[in-house]
């Protein structure tokens, strides 16, 4: 009986020696049969008992020796049915050392990156981002902004309302100390500043990047949405000539460190002294005569003083703090910095013109 036991495993281990297997399937069924769970070496431990005493011992070697061999074997068998799989991927024409294609990659949009280079500038120099909502109500739109109830800017021609009183849902916070209630689309980011002051105490120092709205005409100049990006700088003993030293330097980081600048009296309900800044641009080319039509002097922003009544009407001491206000549309300085020609290419989504930031970080 032992005799027969023990030439039962030898005979297994004979079919393992000349196994042959040519494909994965039949690997994986040489694997099962020696190597799975319910292999067929497993039962051969239960004749153990049936194993004299002295031939225990060679039995148990005899059974180690078979599940040895089957696990050579079946890593031998699974080594040859891959070397295979790669001989004859590389018997094609296929080159798997050469690289992938390349993903098509975008571009940033010209306002974008406009935008991008503005905030940095300002950043550098100690501002922080603000924001707010773009649906406006006309208290931080104007009424805080010093904006009289005349003002053109509160024509219909310009303003875009979209409702004559409170919608349900909206906070009680956009009503404020008696201004109109009437909710519109801003018409600059100027709300961002009535909003910070209202929240934060002075010192302030902010810019207001965003989009804006106004009911204009479209045309290669103008359009009926466009972004702006405002400044704000609030703290005691602020002077106009501070404004115009942090005005100066954000020119030349913009446009190159001889930039010169120029500062002509203006008006703006909510700055008193206003001015508009004035870059000399150059009388080089055609393009410079018509842009800048024949002075040599192109207009890129407006700023002031920041109003005494708006400080007041934001709570905020006018006696103890003065500060400075600014804002630019960022669609002119993105057509000055990319010479673009026509302020609608940049919404219209057109790919030939978006492609051609692909360069630009």
């Amino acid at each position: 009986m032992a005799n027969e036991v023990f030439q039962r495993v030898e005979a297994l281990i004979t079919d393992i020696q000349n196994a042959t297997a040519d494909t994965p399937a039949a690997v994986e069924a040489f694997r099962i049969q020696y190597l799975g769970s319910k292999n067929v070496l497993k039962p051969l431990m239960g004749e153990m008992r049936n194993i004299p005493n002295e031939q225990k011992r060679d039995f148990g070697q005899l059974v180690n020796r078979a599940k040895a061999a089957a696990q050579a074997k079946f890593d031998e068998l699974q080594a040859a049915v891959n070397s295979q799989a790669d001989a004859a991927a590389g018997s094609t024409d296929l080159d798997l050392t050469a690289p992938a294609e390349p993903l098509p990659l975008g571009s940033r949009h010209p306002i974008a990156l406009t935008m991008r280079r503005i905030i940095s500038i300002f950043e550098r120099i100690g501002f922080t981002v603000a924001e707010g909502p773009e649906v406006e109500d006309d208290w931080h739109n104007f009424s805080a902004m010093n904006t009289p109830e005349d003002h053109p800017a509160r024509d219909m021609q310009d303003t875009f309302y979209v409702a004559d009183g409170m919608p349900a849902g909206v906070p009680s916070t956009f009503a404020k100390n008696g201004g109109g209630t009437d909710m519109l689309l801003r018409t600059h980011t100027s709300s961002v500043q009535a909003r910070t002051m209202e929240t934060q105490a002075p010192p302030i120092r902010i810019i207001a990047p965003g989009r804006v709205y106004r009911n204009e005409t479209i045309s290669a100049r103008s359009h009926a949405q466009f972004h702006q990006v405002e400044g704000l700088y609030i703290a005691e003993k602020v002077s106009f000539a501070d404004m115009k030293a942090t005005l100066l330097h954000f020119a030349r980081e913009m446009y190159g460190d001889k930039t010169k600048i120029r500062l002509r009296p203006s008006y703006f309900p909510f700055t008193e002294p206003s001015a508009e800044m004035d870059i000399w641009w150059g009388l080089e080319s055609e393009h410079d005569y018509r842009i800048t039509k024949g002075t040599g002097w192109l207009e890129i922003l407006g700023c002031g003083m920041v109003d005494p009544e708006v400080l007041k009407n934001c709570g905020i001491d006018p006696e103890k703090y003065t500060g400075y206000a600014f804002g630019m549309g960022i669609e002119r300085q993105a057509m000055l910095l990319y010479n673009i020609t026509d302020i609608r290419l940049m919404f219209e989504n057109d790919v030939r013109f978006l492609r051609q930031f692909k360069a630009v970080l």
